[in-house]
């Protein structure tokens, strides 16, 4: 922590640690009212305790499934209660007789940012919980060598304080629709009834490849694509800076790959930012090696687009922003920038990391043009390779710590987006340094330190 007389610095710091004693206010409040509405919903269901369902997401899926599963037994009569995993307490867990699971993994097996207080309150300790039945189900991603890793650490942490499975853990790769399929199979088992509805994924949209173009030729990094997409319809879907695409690749249409949209609607076309992946062998991933290769312009793609609510601007578009990210992680800082610069919000600061800047200084012109504009009056370009000594995104972010607390004193709110192996870690590690552990992450239940990392 770095420590200092600065006024501004000081009152940040103090701000922030009265935030945080409401955000650990505030799930207590939450349970309660919560566990109020379960006991209500209990006595009007004859004495039946309410389900709960909690679930763990990074982007959006788990937290969507969680919604389904709540629905579907809803309909079959089941009292529900649901939560983010973060808002579960010892007593929620000691009171529960049913409890369902949905947690999503990213990286090596790391757990979702909104799991963090939960692992570090509970998942480090022991809490008999005998009279506990659950069920998990493990979202992730099988190129991982940890898949399902939270998951599966979850599952064995409840097995070990003596709650029972009521099934076998539901592990899904990549959304596949046959894993999800079986989990809305048991609820079904579960709730005594055949009358809950089939789940099903959201419909794939024909969209037609429109243009490709290499941005980074001649890079030690691997090949990136700008590709632009429109819908083979005509008609344009809503969406807003931060959301998604999920696209079927016809070799593997069952798992779709998730991307970040790095346009808005009002430019009529979906842009995606896609690095070609590599194989040890020389072939190219399943999704990224047809759409910046094989797919040929003109042709039809399977895409759908899913709302990414973590990574959405909603309560901070007034705000100051702090975009920080590198690699192909400059799409989703991107979106951002084209909703501000269209609403006329100008307090934008953009930190972005590469290699080296002949090759990899992705968008420069756009970016250049917004900062003599003023609409991005803070542009920090970090190349990694282009001096003797390695500097990073967070070498930056930790030179400029003064702007950076007085940014967060004016109301800022923090997007990262980018690699989760490097990049994301060392931020986060820059940023505690900076505030403090417990500043840190009462700006994160605030809603204002946001990351889409991979």
């Amino acid at each position: 922590m770095i420590f200092t007389h600065d006024t501004t610095r000081l009152l940040l710091l103090a701000g922030l640690s009265l935030s945080y004693a409401g955000v650990c206010l505030a799930p207590w409040m939450r349970a309660r009212g919560k566990r109020r509405a379960a006991a209500a919903a209990k006595a009007a269901l004859g004495g039946n305790p309410a389900w709960l369902v909690a679930y763990a997401s990074q982007t959006g899926n788990a937290e969507e499934l969680a919604t389904q599963t709540a629905h579907s037994l809803q309909l079959a009569g089941v009292a529900v209660r649901v939560c983010a995993l973060a808002e579960v307490t010892a007593q929620d867990l000691q009171q529960a007789e049913r409890a369902l699971f949905l947690v999503s993994t990213y990286g090596e097996g790391d757990a979702p940012d909104n799991a963090a207080t939960f692992i570090g309150r509970l998942m480090t300790g022991a809490l008999s919980l005998p009279q506990l039945h659950y069920g998990v189900l493990a979202l992730g991603d099988r190129s991982y060598s940890q898949y399902c890793g939270f998951g599966r650490a979850l599952d064995a942490w409840l097995a070990g304080q003596g709650a029972s499975s009521l099934f076998e853990r539901i592990e899904v790769d990549r959304s596949a629709s046959a894993a999800i399929g079986a989990w809305f199979q048991q609820l079904s088992h579960l709730a005594g009834t055949s009358d809950a509805p089939d789940w099903s994924a959201p419909a794939f949209d024909d969209w037609r490849l429109l243009e490709r173009r290499l941005l980074n030729p001649g890079s030690a990094g691997g090949p990136i694509y700008h590709v632009e997409l429109a819908p083979a319809s005509g008609v344009l879907p809503d969406w807003q800076s931060g959301d998604l695409v999920q696209l079927a690749a016809p070799a593997d249409p069952s798992k779709p790959r998730e991307y970040s949209i790095a346009s808005i609607p009002q430019e009529g076309r979906v842009h995606l930012l896609v690095r070609q992946h590599s194989h040890s062998d020389g072939s190219l991933g399943v999704a990224s090696g047809w759409l910046t290769q094989a797919a040929r312009p003109g042709e039809l793609v399977q895409l759908r687009l899913r709302q990414h609510r973590r990574f959405r601007l909603e309560d901070n578009a007034q705000r100051p922003l702090i975009l920080i990210g590198n690699g192909s992680g400059i799409a989703g800082l991107r979106g951002h920038l084209k909703s501000r610069v269209l609403a006329g919000q100008r307090r934008n600061w953009l930190i972005f990391g590469e290699r080296n800047a002949a090759h990899d200084a992705h968008y420069l012109d756009e970016l250049q043009a917004w900062h003599a504009s003023g609409d991005l009056p803070r542009l920090d370009l970090v190349f990694s390779r282009d001096q003797e000594q390695r500097l990073y995104v967070q070498d930056r972010l930790r030179g400029n710590a003064d702007e950076v607390l007085q940014w967060l004193a004016q109301g800022a709110a923090i997007y990262i987006c980018g690699s989760l192996a490097g990049m994301a870690g060392g931020v986060d590690q820059a940023l505690d340094e900076m505030l403090g552990r417990p500043a840190l992450d009462a700006l994160a239940a605030q809603g204002r330190y946001r990351r889409d990392v991979y």
